[in-house]
């Protein structure tokens, strides 16, 4: 899975974006206010580089008692600082084996000697590595050993970093299978509302159970390092997918977009929101099965007190977030998820965000005020279906969307089956396209003309009638198909 995105824990008016690139013209996401990081879990990027760098194991036996020992040390069977970064220096081609292998040699004849001096300083010594390096690595090194004091788990590799979090791939002992454990960074283990966060991820994730939800196994603390454990997916984000060739054919994004739809019935059904629908946080498994992951942003929606604590705050990603979170309304309710999921599907069908501007608060300006272009206006190829579906929506008037995401899956498996969708084919009024354009085609049916008359006079008449009654109807029909456009 893509990893951690830097998220501001304060409000939505300042987030910084998560990275600078537009690659394939994809506007980089504009990181939002969760506190925890919305990278989610799996992939296997990253995975390499845990192991096959021939540096293993701790520098100095940690039996030998000797004094003044150099290398920090942590509980037994863990390793030591040096020992993350000899890897480190060796995956990221700074040195090769043989050379940090000789530096390590060094350091044991140097406490033999008691001549304390670090890897780190024998590598900058050495000039392998710079002093702004040294201290880079150190930071990653420190990280990674907090991973690796998860009893019960293995680590092999990180799968990604953030600001807010690190996630890493495992192997669960007593079950002998893989799992993604994202940790919390120690500069995180005094803020005790980041915390609370932090847990309450886990509980909201504990709370459902559904093919298409990413499960959350176990959340806990291990020696200052805080983690939570869930389910590791073996795949790729929608984000990937769009940054790599644009956009998605309308055949599968409607797939991948019911069963995400599916998942947020589940958790709707169990009085949780997500809050922070996009493509980041949809994983895509090697046989083609949607995920929905990270709950960091998740709220019950009888949780009044939390409500209350965060009104007036905006949480969610710009490129993605509904109109009331950005309001910071005390009720935010289901249709918020749908919301985010149509903006999400607009993405995943034209190749470009719905609102895009120069800055965040640009962009969730455009959210309240701005006037969304048409789907199939982007997308020519789009069909009229899918285009009616998203902008419902993405209605700014939350009691305009589909009101569950029940209703939503209905229209989007009539999309899919090549229908009109039932909810959405319908404008603002409750008009029936089709049955207007049924009445046109009758109106045309039921004005005959009488051909027996032998005078042009009487026939023309007829025609002329005709033709009023016809303009009149296809007046009536452009009307109502540019308000719904509208």
């Amino acid at each position: 899975m893509s990893s951690p995105t830097n998220q501001n824990p304060t409000n939505a008016s300042s987030p910084q974006p998560s990275d600078g690139s537009r690659r394939g013209g994809t506007p980089t996401d504009l990181a939002e206010t969760n506190p925890i990081g919305t990278g989610g879990v799996g992939g296997s990027r990253g995975a390499g580089g845990a192991e096959g760098s021939g540096i293993h194991g701790p520098l100095v036996d940690s039996k030998s008692g000797s004094k003044g020992d150099p290398n920090e040390r942590t509980r037994a069977g863990s390793t030591n600082i040096d020992t993350f970064v000899g890897r480190l220096v060796v995956d990221q081609g700074l040195a090769t084996p043989e050379e940090v292998q000789l530096c390590i040699e060094h350091a044991r004849l140097q406490v033999q000697e008691d001549n304390q001096r670090s890897l780190v300083e024998l590598l900058v010594s050495s000039d392998y590595i710079t002093k702004r390096q040294a201290e880079r690595l150190k930071k990653q090194a420190e990280a990674e050993r907090g991973s690796q004091q998860i009893p019960g788990y293995k680590v092999l590799g990180k799968l990604g970093q953030g600001a807010m979090a690190a996630v890493w791939k495992a192997r669960q002992l007593s079950l002998d299978r893989h799992v993604a454990i994202k940790v919390l960074p120690r500069r995180f283990t005094n803020d005790v509302q980041f915390i609370e966060r932090f847990y309450a991820e886990g509980r909201a994730a504990a709370q459902l159970n559904h093919p298409n939800i990413v499960q959350a196994y176990d959340v806990g603390k291990a020696g200052e390092f805080h983690f939570f454990v869930m389910e590791f997916v073996d795949g790729r984000t929608v984000f990937d997918d769009i940054a790599k060739h644009k956009r998605y054919a309308e055949k599968e994004a409607v797939d991948i977009a019911l069963q995400v739809a599916e998942a947020l019935q589940h958790a709707h059904e169990r009085g949780l929101i997500h809050r922070d629908v996009k493509p980041k946080n949809i994983m895509l498994t090697k046989e083609g099965v949607a995920k929905l992951a990270d709950m960091g942003l998740a709220r019950a929606v009888s949780d009044v007190e939390a409500a209350e604590a965060e009104k007036g705050k905006a949480f969610g990603t710009p490129y993605y977030i509904s109109p009331e979170q950005i309001r910071g309304e005390v009720k935010i309710t289901p249709a918020a998820d749908i919301y985010s999921l149509g903006a999400t599907l607009y993405h995943m069908v034209t190749g470009s965000v719905p609102f895009d501007g120069k800055n965040p608060s640009d962009v969730m300006h455009k959210h309240l005020k701005g006037e969304l272009v048409a789907p199939d206006h982007v997308n020519p190829k789009l069909s009229a279906g899918i285009s009616e579906v998203i902008e419902m929506m993405m209605a700014k008037d939350a009691r305009k969307r589909y009101q569950s995401a029940k209703d939503l899956i209905g229209d989007l498996k009539a999309v899919r089956d090549g229908k009109n969708p039932p909810i959405a084919h319908k404008d603002v009024g409750g008009v029936d396209l089709a049955a207007l354009a049924k009445a046109e085609a009758s109106a045309a049916a039921e004005i005959q003309v009488d051909t027996s008359t032998a005078a042009g006079g009487g026939v023309a008449v007829w025609l002329f009638a005709t033709m009023c009654v016809l303009l009149v109807v296809s007046v009536v029909v452009n009307i109502v198909l540019v308000s719904v456009r509208d």
